[in-house]
């Protein structure tokens, strides 16, 4: 017997939270559901797809203490189209809830919290403490540049390195390159690194707010993240991340300082001539003159000018656009510079931030 009273603004928040690490295609029945648990002027909602965790605790005003699972995307259909401001559900034992708010009831059938696979606590020997807005958006600005090649495991996640009194962010997928690095305080003894998923880089995307710090607890394959009310464990990737630092060239003879919405839109609208046979771009460089042009030879052509910074020699270089519109959109700086030596070399996408975007340019006939 399980029996509290909630806002339904708090419940609906706490769902929200912890309903995406859920999938649609599991063949358990259980992990399409959410672990409640009453007790001690609080609810505990938890989700797990047995790699990812997520658990919010929030404030309810218990009656009796307990435990039961129901389904999450059914209850967070129900309770977002509930008119009133509060709701109390009860939950027998046999796991049938009952939902009251206003003149609207509910019943849902739960499984047995006994069969809700454990989760990992918060211990661990290594603890890291950093901002949740930083870290939030160092993830924002790397993330998009990881693998979905699952051959290469590694590179389908984000290397996190302590080091030397920074943090460094690190996703590639062999054609490009997101860094981001920042100074935070942490002993030396805790020095080390592991490679994040994407997929639990995208959840702490979503559940960080601006507020607060994150806690980050090291596990043996583990790593927790707490944030306040809500707290994230994950299974990393058990592989050696490669040397990134090789592919970063060590210098360029040719520097652009370009506004970066008016490149980023130039882009997008020579890109509505992709194809599927058609997915780069040549950009020219000259005389404070940026020309991209999109030929495709089954569709028509394109052809965007933007005024640059830059009286170097004239430089023709191709590129997916797409690839570089994807770290324009995540940074915030008004100007960015764009490094490189001639059109077969990496080109780097740098701005006013410890931010660095190597992308190798596309090969044509």
């Amino acid at each position: 017997m399980m029996k509290f009273t909630i806002s339904r603004a708090t419940l609906l928040d706490a769902l929200m939270k912890v309903q995406n690490v859920v999938g649609t295609r599991s063949t358990l029945q259980i992990l399409s559901n959410a672990m409640l648990r009453a007790e001690g002027g609080h609810l505990q909602v938890t989700t797990t797809d047995l790699d990812i965790s997520v658990r919010c605790r929030v404030e309810a005003a218990v009656a009796a203490e307990g435990s039961t699972t129901l389904p999450i995307r059914r209850l967070v259909g129900i309770v977002r189209e509930l008119p009133e401001p509060n709701i109390e559900i009860e939950v027998s034992d046999e796991d049938v809830a009952t939902m009251q708010c206003g003149t609207s009831f509910f019943k849902i059938i739960g499984l047995p919290q006994r069969d809700f696979p454990p989760v990992p606590s918060e211990d661990g020997t290594v603890c890291y403490r950093i901002e949740a807005q930083v870290l939030r958006e160092m993830l924002r600005k790397t993330a998009y540049a990881v693998s979905t090649d699952e051959t290469r495991r590694v590179l389908t996640g984000i290397l996190m390195s302590f080091k030397e009194g920074k943090l460094t962010l690190v996703a590639t997928d062999g054609r490009r390159l997101a860094m981001i690095e920042r100074e935070i305080e942490f002993p030396a003894e805790s020095e080390g690194d592991f490679v994040l998923p994407s997929k639990s880089a995208a959840e702490l995307i979503h559940i960080l707010g601006d507020e607060g710090d994150v806690r980050i607890f090291m596990q043996k394959g583990q790593a927790v993240f707490e944030a306040g009310d809500t707290t994230l464990s994950t299974k990393l990737i058990d592989n050696i991340y490669p040397n990134y630092r090789q592919v970063i060239p060590s210098g360029c003879d040719e520097r652009v300082v370009v506004a970066r919405e008016e490149l980023m839109n130039a882009l997008r609208r020579v890109s509505l001539m992709r194809s599927e046979k058609s997915v780069s771009a040549r950009l020219t460089f000259a005389d404070n003159c940026l020309t991209i042009v999109w030929q495709n030879i089954e569709v028509g052509e394109a052809r965007e000018t933007v005024p640059v910074k830059y009286s170097g020699k004239e430089i023709s270089v191709t590129f997916n656009p797409e690839y570089i519109i994807d770290p324009l959109r995540n940074l915030e700086s008004d100007e960015i510079f764009i490094e490189m030596s001639n059109g077969h070399s990496p080109a780097i996408i740098k701005c006013d931030q410890p931010f660095l975007y190597v992308l190798m340019p596309l090969r044509v006939n």
